[in-house]
């Protein structure tokens, strides 16, 4: 029995890497879904067979936003901390991507050359996934409003996140963002979680946004009392009728200092002790997925020392915070998927006052949500405010790109912002706002996903960037 369903990994794992060079020959994509179909269908249980090989078990990350980023900050740790880790590195967070990363690191005996698993999961894959990999760490990032076509309501979401919990090994950990209130409120379901959160006053918007997604308590339906209000509904809170509040983060960051699209610092205090953080990425969202990335790493057995230098060395993930030289011209693309990450990237160009080329794509295929009502829930309006008073005079026209470009430019003019060219195409759009962008300077690109997989194309196609699946 043992040496059939030896045969069979074997054979799946053939299989799947015959799928992945097909994939990239044809262009239909870079291989990192379908090696995991195709190596499922052969073995069902490719998927534990594998992770069950790696001697440090695996890790995920889930939540609304962050993700990605959250996972390579982690991994770039883990590499200081000299462990090697197999991650779905692409993006591919449903069940056959995580099954796809881990055959693509395992010979075909099934063999792995990685000693840890560190997978970003999508939220409603995150139950099979926890089942099947055994995972020993599951970090939660935000729950924020996002597809609502698909995930539904946030409440629905958590339960389905927490339902994970119980797939959880003996002795498994799970690290909560303090700061969210939904996410906190899921800690009932794991005895033990850690918590990470910020502790900075200065941050305090003084006021919940319209946008806010989880005003009342996840427990009894009252609505929260903020005493500082980071994002969206991200801050700390009370409960005055039930007592639920932010839990102690056992990670922290204070003294945040957010230096617009130059990064950002903070002093960083955990069970290891208190360093200072020097992060290249910009924005508190970005201070956050640093926060939960310190705990996961931390949790894993990487020492302070090792936490600082992995995360003053990230450089971000490709798409998601990336800059690309694109000959005399730099390209930051910066990824946009709902109302409380567009509204930080806005607040991050106020703070740093120096984005005057800036083109905004929005698709609206399958993977962005098809439904875009959500982009009148951006607060564009403060953009405008801050171009009034001065902060932004110089930022031009802004471009819209993608399926939806029109939908995007009704909107900006709505919001009293100047509209520059409007273009369906995203390779088109990208082209012409090059084209529009003075050499020396910087164009910011705030797509969908799908708009962003495209522009990357196109960046790649224009020998500016690699195919994403060879970017490491």
């Amino acid at each position: 029995m043992a040496l059939l369903r030896d045969a069979r990994l074997s054979a799946a794992i053939a299989a799947a890497r015959a799928a992945r060079a097909a994939s990239r020959l044809l262009r239909a994509g870079g291989g990192s879904t379908v090696p995991g179909v195709v190596a499922r269908r052969l073995d069902p249980r490719v998927l534990r067979a594998l992770s069950g090989r790696l001697p440090r078990g695996s890790a995920a990350v889930t939540g609304t936003n962050g993700k990605t980023t959250t996972a390579r900050m982690a991994g770039a740790i883990l590499r200081e901390a000299g462990i090697r880790t197999v991650s779905n590195f692409t993006g591919a967070n449903l069940v056959t991507g995580v099954t796809a990363a881990l055959v693509e690191d395992s010979d075909l005996a099934g063999r792995p050359s990685a000693e840890m698993g560190l997978f970003e999961v999508d939220e409603a894959s995150v139950p099979r996934v926890a089942a099947e990999a055994e995972l020993r760490l599951l970090a939660v990032l935000n729950l924020f409003r996002d597809q609502l076509d698909r995930y539904g309501e946030l409440a629905y979401t958590g339960k389905v996140i927490a339902s994970a919990f119980e797939h959880l090994p003996p002795g498994g950990g799970v690290i909560l963002n303090a700061d969210d209130p939904l996410v906190a409120s899921l800690g009932r379901s794991a005895p033990g979680a850690l918590y990470f959160g910020v502790d900075e006053p200065a941050l305090d918007t003084g006021r919940l946004q319209h946008v806010a997604d989880s005003k009342d308590c996840p427990l009894c339906g009252t609505p929260l009392s903020y005493s500082a209000v980071y994002m969206g509904h991200v801050g700390v809170y009370r409960c005055g009728r039930c007592g639920f509040g932010r839990p102690e983060p056992a990670y922290r960051a204070s003294r945040v200092r957010l230096r617009g699209v130059r990064g950002a610092t903070f002093v960083l205090s955990g069970p290891a002790g208190e360093r200072e953080v020097r992060l290249r990425l910009p924005g508190l969202y970005n201070v956050y997925n640093a926060l939960a990335a310190a705990a996961l790493a931390g949790e894993a057995g990487a020492a302070m020392e090792h936490i600082v230098r992995g995360l003053g060395a990230f450089g971000g993930a490709f798409g998601r915070v990336e800059r690309v030289l694109a000959g005399e011209r730099e390209v930051f693309l910066l990824l946009i998927k709902n109302p409380v990450g567009f509204n930080e990237i806005l607040r991050t160009f106020i703070a740093g006052g120096g984005a005057r080329h800036v083109l905004v794509a929005i698709n609206d295929n399958d993977a962005d949500g098809r439904d875009v009502s959500w982009l009148w829930d951006v607060d564009l309006e403060m953009l405008a405010e801050a171009r009034e008073e001065g902060l932004l005079s110089e930022m031009q026209p802004i471009m819209a790109g993608g399926l939806r470009a029109e939908d995007m430019a009704v909107r900006l003019k709505y919001a009293g912002l100047p509209v520059g060219a409007v273009v369906p195409g995203c390779g088109e759009a990208l082209r012409r706002a090059l084209d529009a962008t003075p050499p020396g300077e910087t164009l910011y690109v705030l797509p969908t996903y799908t708009a962003m997989l495209e522009i990357r194309r196109a960046l790649s196609e224009l020998g500016y960037a690699r195919p994403f699946w060879e970017d490491r």
